[in-house]
């Protein structure tokens, strides 16, 4: 693990996101793909994805290295939660093919293969960066939000997000005031579902928020 450090410069290019709807009336699939350069450039491919009211609730992922070299591979894994976070678990079972892996390798080849520690840190790096997987991380947790009617219903946009530094609640505020008596509850990915831009802001640090001035307008942050 020398040298695999959270802090070195990396890149994580953002592929295309294939949006399929599932044989169920309400069911998405969703798949998000990319390209990871390492600080000596290390290339990696990946493919990561879910789906909606799927049960169990796993996510899915699949990361390929050395792409015609006799130690390249596609490594495939589910991600699941795990207490108040997520965890990683290698299956056989082969998710998606990605230009730069080789063949599919089981759980156990996968183990024993001499670059999985890179892999592992590669799979960070690429969670961390990924606007994507931040979508897929509320989904997973199931993370909830408070909503003011006009947003919950549909009948304004959001304008305003916040991330609330005490419980780490997250708040989506339309154009009318903040009314606490009529706010409801939802799930925050169901507002991505629906408004895909706001994975611009899914970084926000508790105590801080964003606002725009309209759909299609950018995000402005606030500390």
């Amino acid at each position: 693990m020398i040298g695999y450090l959270a802090g070195v410069d990396v890149q994580v290019l953002e592929g295309v996101l294939v949006e399929v709807p599932t044989k169920a009336v309400t069911g998405m699939d969703r798949r998000a793909f990319g390209e990871f350069v390492g600080p000596q450039g290390e290339l990696a491919s990946y493919a990561f994805g879910w789906t909606t009211g799927a049960d169990p609730h796993l996510a899915r992922l699949s990361i390929g290295i050395g792409a015609g070299n006799p130690g390249g591979g596609t490594f495939h894994a589910v991600i699941f939660e795990n207490e108040d976070g997520h965890a990683f678990s290698l299956i056989d079972d082969p998710f998606e093919s990605v230009p730069q892996g080789g063949p599919d390798l089981t759980a156990r080849q996968a183990r024993a293969h001499e670059d999985l520690p890179f892999v592992w840190w590669a799979t960070d790096q690429i969670m961390q960066r990924d606007r994507r997987a931040w979508w897929m991380w509320h989904w997973l947790l199931r993370t909830t939000c408070i909503q003011t009617l006009e947003v919950f219903e549909r009948r304004e946009p959001i304008l305003l997000v916040r991330h609330d530094v005490d419980d780490g609640t997250w708040q989506l505020i339309g154009s009318s005031d903040a009314d606490s008596s009529t706010a409801k509850t939802g799930h925050l990915h169901h507002a991505i579902d629906e408004d895909h831009s706001l994975i611009d802001v899914l970084d926000l640090p508790p105590g801080s928020s964003a606002t725009r001035t309209g759909i299609g307008h950018p995000w402005k942050g606030h500390s």
